[in-house]
């Protein structure tokens, strides 16, 4: 939203010299409200013509934009914007539809290309200042356009909107190849991951074709052009962080003994493993997902209490992104299941080990007032640092400092994937398991390539017989 004034005030033109007495430039200098706008010319024609046309405006009865400083004629004509008023326009087009996790994707991408449209200056602001303002304001519509933005800030964003350099300069070879850097390669020069660098493109790919729907460009460039520094590799689970079958139950035992929260969080991790739930499905687990929890029968022989498979509906997932990308202000945001549409639904079946530690949680803990199953200690939902802290803890309390030191369950996310990797070495049909996992097929074989029995085991007991080995007892 552009904001005009009319209170502007024009001030003669300053000659600038160096120590030695010499002319460097001739500054034109204004005001527009409170705000001080300068520009510098090489001529003093040059400054004096801009300023003519500043004074021209004010005498025709021109109103000024306050962030620009410019007289609405003098501003960029229609069918052109600098690159960060196009980034703007674009962040607030996708914002209303976009999930809290997309807008914080979209905000980190064009965070790390805005800096090849940046125009070198003395006064250009600090590098980290920039991107601050940036990721908390100006990639954010509605902290951007619904709340008071403070002076320091719009500051910085004043400065992007009149200093990047048109939107047209990403046909230009040489940002091309400035672009394919910065998607990348991270500030320090090493490779971005390849998610990473993947999910950056194609921001600015949907960027740069809102570009051409808007006439600010004739053709998307990213089109037509092959970067051949985009970090190759598939999408693939390492083998190294996955926990085997014995290292997992020993990590939930390790958790269920814990202090305070620790017995609270047993069946939730326990969710995970056992079947395969991402963290944002664990976290909005509520009464009316137990589509089956068959109650403990009594064994007389083994003199124990006996449990049987259960069965999940998940209907929606509630993924963290922080209060500032939700619209609700609150850390997560509810949503369809992951590569599902509104109100589609995924059943999930588990095994006896997560029933016994649903029971035992539900004896304990009970369920919220509003049935979420897992719930922290002032009820509402578990928080995420309170589960990640828990899951360090149990690491250093059950794992070695070597082991410790390796990726090996790293991340709670890790016992989901411990539970797919599973699934398929028992020889699960792959089908069965995807619609367990929530992927598609194609996505879970490429995945979890290295977790599939490739019929290693017989292929080498070939080769030794022909090699004149004897088989193995």
């Amino acid at each position: 939203m552009i904001s005009l004034s009319y209170k502007v005030r024009i001030w003669t033109i300053e000659t600038r010299v160096n120590a030695a007495g010499k002319v460097t430039s001739y500054r034109a200098q204004w005001m527009v409200e409170q705000e001080r706008f300068k520009e510098s010319f090489k001529l003093f024609t040059q400054a004096d013509g801009f300023r003519s046309s500043l004074l021209a405006a004010q005498r025709a009865g021109e109103a000024f934009d306050i962030v620009t400083g410019l007289p609405r004629s003098m501003t960029q004509p229609k069918g052109d914007m600098t690159w960060y008023q196009f980034a703007e326009s674009y962040v607030d087009m996708k914002w209303p539809d976009a999930a809290a996790t997309a807008r914080q994707t979209m905000a980190e991408a064009l965070i790390r290309v805005t800096p090849v449209f940046m125009q070198e200056e003395k006064n250009r602001p600090d590098a980290k200042v920039v991107r601050s303002a940036l990721r908390q304001w100006g990639y954010n519509t509605e902290y951007r356009t619904g709340r008071e933005v403070p002076t320091d800030v719009e500051k910085v964003l004043a400065w992007c909107r009149r200093k990047t350099v048109s939107v047209k300069a990403v046909t230009d070879p040489d940002v091309l190849r400035a672009l394919q850097r910065a998607v990348t390669r991270r500030l320090d020069g090493k490779r971005f991951a390849p998610s990473v660098a993947r999910k950056t493109r194609a921001v600015l790919f949907n960027a740069l074709d809102y570009a051409v729907e808007l006439g600010l460009i004739e053709a998307n460039p990213l089109s037509s052009v092959k970067w051949s520094a985009m970090p190759s590799g598939k999408r693939k689970v390492n083998k190294r962080a996955v926990p085997n079958p014995v290292q997992a139950r020993t990590l939930l035992a390790g958790v269920g003994s814990l202090p305070r929260s620790g017995p609270r969080l047993e069946a939730f991790f326990g969710s995970m493993y056992y079947a395969g739930l991402r963290p944002e499905e664990t976290v909005a687990l509520n009464k009316r997902n137990l589509a089956s929890l068959p109650e403990p029968e009594w064994d007389e022989e083994r003199e124990e209490h006996v449990y049987d498979w259960g069965e999940f509906h998940l209907e929606l997932a509630e993924p963290h992104a922080g209060g500032r990308w939700t619209d609700s202000g609150k850390p997560r945001d509810e949503r369809p299941l992951k590569s599902r549409g509104e109100g589609e639904g995924r059943t999930v079946s588990f095994p006896p080990d997560l029933t016994r530690l649903l029971w035992r949680h539900i004896r304990l803990f009970g369920f919220a007032p509003d049935g979420r199953l897992f719930h922290g200690e002032q009820g509402g939902e578990v928080p995420m640092i309170t589960y990640t802290r828990a899951w360090r803890a149990v690491r250093k309390l059950i794992l070695s400092e070597e082991a410790q030191a390796t990726p090996l369950a790293s991340r709670p996310y890790d016992l989901r994937h411990a539970a797919v990797s599973t699934q398929l070495a028992a020889g699960i049909d792959p089908a069965a398991v995807a619609e367990w996992a929530g992927h598609s097929v194609a996505v879970l074989l490429e995945t979890y390539a290295a977790f599939l029995d490739k019929g290693e085991a017989a292929n080498r007991a070939r080769i030794e017989k022909i090699l004149g080995h004897k088989p193995k007892e």
